[in-house]
């Protein structure tokens, strides 16, 4: 890339959020600094928006666009708030490996106060993305920064943990994917493949742990919450699953014959693995039999035989992101163990320490 293109791609980092409200409760959305001055961007109300855009418009009936009231009048539950509070570990993890892949910063710029006074994580930094990626992964980090905030605001938070996202640690964990080490090592931030492969690691994983967590909450606002959360990041797993089915059969450079397709499935390979609890991941291609209704091998959305989304407990993504397959084992994404009640009581340690 020319050099006045990456000058101009660093001149939005001085505007960065500057206005983002990071308080954890009673607070409205962000006021986000413009992160760029996007020709694309529209510059009046779209249609979508502009028919709504008032009270006073005939399309607002405010009595039809309530919900009934809830059955049981209890926003949120004392047992909701541990498992709701355990999610912020990953919402933290993808947060700043969002943002410091698309602008090179991430909570300590944009919401320093979200990460209550957690520690920075260890070798994130920004990615040699194209701009559709870049844009993709800009919006999905800015959408983590409204995660957390939601749920701190809800159930309270926990301090941001030690993330390792360096490159040596997604090395790592592809080493450990293919039972050997690849020459030269893996890294996420060298280019956009690498970057989604990587991103195929972690988010998938929020997503069976809010599937495993819904049973088990029951506050009104705490499910409002948990499924608005679901909605989005089931999203952003789809659109990166996508993304790299459309490159299924390319080799991976400079991997020899090593396809996107080889790596997904050795990714899933090995979260089943640390997992320990059966088959709740799978790669982009599957045999006939075990994709959707048995009839098709395409996989762009993993999910069971009734094409439902896998759960997943604590432990179990625990297990896997501290890639040692025991919970009560930190290292991984997190070296010195996640946050949390629940996560510390794996490592026999108080709340938050």
């Amino acid at each position: 890339m020319a050099p006045s293109h990456a000058h101009s791609r660093s001149v939005p980092l001085l505007l960065l959020v500057i206005g983002v409200c990071c308080c954890c409760s009673g607070a409205s959305s962000p006021v986000v600094g413009r992160l760029d001055d996007d020709p694309t961007c529209p510059r009046e109300p779209t249609a979508a928006v502009a028919a709504v855009s008032s009270a006073e418009s005939s399309y607002v009936e405010p009595r039809r666009c309530q919900p009934p009231a809830p059955h049981i009048a209890v926003a949120v539950f004392p047992y909701d708030v541990d498992p709701m509070q355990f999610a912020l570990n990953l919402e933290y993890t993808e947060a700043e490996f969002f943002l410091h892949g698309a602008y090179g910063v991430g909570l300590d710029h944009l919401a320093p106060r979200l990460a209550l006074g957690g520690p920075p994580p260890v070798g994130a930094r920004k990615a040699n993305l194209d701009e559709v990626t870049r844009r993709i992964v800009a919006e999905f980090g800015l959408q983590e920064v409204g995660h957390i905030r939601a749920i701190q605001r809800t159930v309270g938070g926990i301090p941001r943990p030690l993330i390792d996202l360096s490159a040596h640690n997604f090395a790592r964990v592809m080493d450990e994917a293919f039972g050997t080490r690849l020459d030269p090592p893996f890294d996420p931030y060298v280019n956009s493949l690498n970057f989604l492969l990587a991103s195929y690691v972690i988010p998938y994983l929020g997503i069976n742990g809010y599937v495993g967590t819904n049973p088990i909450v029951d506050g009104y606002q705490t499910k409002k919450l948990l499924a608005g959360l679901l909605g989005v990041e089931a999203a952003q797993d789809a659109v990166f699953r996508a993304r790299l089915f459309e490159r299924l059969g390319e080799a991976v450079p400079p991997y020899g014959n090593i396809t996107v397709a080889e790596f997904t499935d050795r990714v899933s390979a090995l979260r089943n693995r640390l997992g320990r609890c059966g088959v709740k991941d799978e790669g982009l291609t599957v045999p006939r039999r075990l994709g959707a209704e048995g009839a098709i091998c395409t996989n762009v959305l993993s999910a069971d035989r009734d094409s439902l989304s896998y759960a997943r407990t604590p432990a179990e993504l625990l297990s896997i992101l501290y890639l040692t397959g025991d919970e009560r084992v930190p290292g991984g994404f997190y070296p010195e163990g996640a946050n949390g009640r629940i996560a510390r009581s794996f490592l026999g340690k108080p709340h938050g320490n």
